[in-house]
């Protein structure tokens, strides 16, 4: 139930029932569907019920809670809490297989003011402060680890931030995924820079960084783009992948300053030439592979999550050797985000009901997992990952407004 944060008013519920049936096909029959069917698919499509790990009566009132304010119409938000407890109680039907291990981490979680912004890809500043982007409430927002205090900021209509990242001079860069364009946010004046797309066909910025040159470098999914912005001049480039819809989407940049990219749409990962831009597809083994996300380790190895085949993989640029180990749950256990972390590789299995955390070490090729909780419920999905300065991790529960810090306990 992601969407702008919207207290229902109890004419509100009119129209809403007014939706089209099609909403409700997969949904049992029942006193308070029509409700569920308003309401909850207004923001998602209903398999996110459907296909959920269902919960208690407490549990559903809490995770409706972290998604929109029925506060105002208490009538009509029983009744769905009442349908959703009868028909999807706990289940297991997509329940990861846990690996345990020897290694602890904790979870230590903050909840984002706007409800139902899809809360995603924070990244820690140089001071500290935790940046993310809330996509769907189209703003970007801060924590202070420290005290917890956190604060929004509203961008330009639609830019629909996908997410955020750091220049060196404290400047909060976001990516306006739906009206085609990269903004530039100053926390000390507020004051936002907007840079659109020079080609009308570049529609969706979506994952960005910069470079060691203070280059910044995105990608465009949906628009087939790899796309440059040089901030001393505003000067954008873009260019057209080799493959059609192979989706650039995770974007990273190794120690020689040269960007790699996850094909989200077909079997490649594609290098980029820094300097001219032209793009070098490495084909992966397995033609329906689909890699949402990719990162660097220190000695080099490119590792991805193959994410249509649930699985991990790493390449090698030197040799162009390529290896892949099944991820714990199986081949729809969809893996999503990655970060290496003192070579250590972590990245989840959104395909999970609860989301699965896991650890790999290249060293020994033994997984390790944990479920990922999202306050008193295991709900959300983690869409980027990224290490903090002081080697823990950074994720997020974008389904429940969560960002979320990961401890990692290291042998003393």
């Amino acid at each position: 139930m992601t969407g702008p944060s919207i207290v229902f008013l109890a004419g509100a519920f009119v129209a809403l029932l007014a939706a089209p049936d099609a909403r409700a096909q997969s949904l049992p029959d029942g006193e308070g569907k029509q409700f569920v069917a308003g309401v909850c698919t207004a923001c998602h499509q209903e398999n996110q019920i459907t296909r959920s790990s269902g919960y208690t009566r407490a549990g559903w009132q809490e995770l409706i809670g972290t998604m929109t304010d029925l506060s105002k119409s208490p009538k009509e938000r029983d009744q769905i809490v009442a349908y959703l407890t009868e028909h999807f109680p706990p289940n297991k039907k997509r329940a990861p297989k846990l690996i345990p291990g020897s290694v602890e981490i904790s979870f230590k979680e903050w909840t984002v003011p706007t409800l139902g912004q899809r809360s995603r890809d924070p990244i820690q500043a140089p001071d500290g402060m935790i940046w993310w982007a809330g996509q769907w409430g189209n703003v970007i927002g801060r924590i202070d680890p420290k005290t917890g205090a956190m604060k929004e900021y509203p961008l330009p209509a639609n830019a629909m931030p996908h997410t955020v990242t750091l220049d060196r001079a404290g400047n909060v860069w976001y990516t306006g995924n739906k009206n085609g364009s990269v903004g530039k946010f100053d926390p000390k004046t507020e004051k936002i820079t907007v840079y659109k797309m020079p080609d009308p066909a570049a529609k969706d910025p979506h994952t960005a960084i910069f470079d060691a040159k203070g280059i910044l470098w995105f990608t465009l999914q949906q628009s087939n783009m790899i796309g440059r912005l040089d901030p001393a001049t505003g000067a954008i480039k873009l260019v057209t992948a080799k493959t059609p819809r192979s989706r650039p989407y995770g974007i990273k940049i190794d120690a020689s300053g040269t960007p790699w990219v996850a094909c989200n749409g077909s079997n490649c990962l594609i290098r980029v030439d820094p300097a001219t831009m032209a793009l070098t597809e490495i084909k992966l083994p397995i033609p329906e592979t689909k890699v949402r996300r990719l990162d660097i380790a220190a000695d080099g190895m490119i590792w991805y999550v193959n994410s249509s085949q649930g699985r991990l993989g790493r390449y090698n640029p030197k040799s162009g050797e390529i290896k892949e180990w099944p991820s714990p749950s199986g081949p729809r256990s969809h893996p999503y985000a990655i970060a290496v972390i003192d070579g250590i590789v972590w990245y989840n299995e959104s395909g999970q009901r609860p989301d699965a955390l896991v650890r790999f070490d290249p060293k020994t090729e033994k997984f390790q997992s944990w479920p990922i909780p999202s306050g008193g419920v295991h709900a959300g999905i983690i869409r980027h990952m990224r290490r903090t300065a002081d080697g823990n991790l950074l994720i997020h529960q974008s389904s429940t407004n969560r960002i979320t810090l990961v401890t990692i306990k290291r042998s003393s």
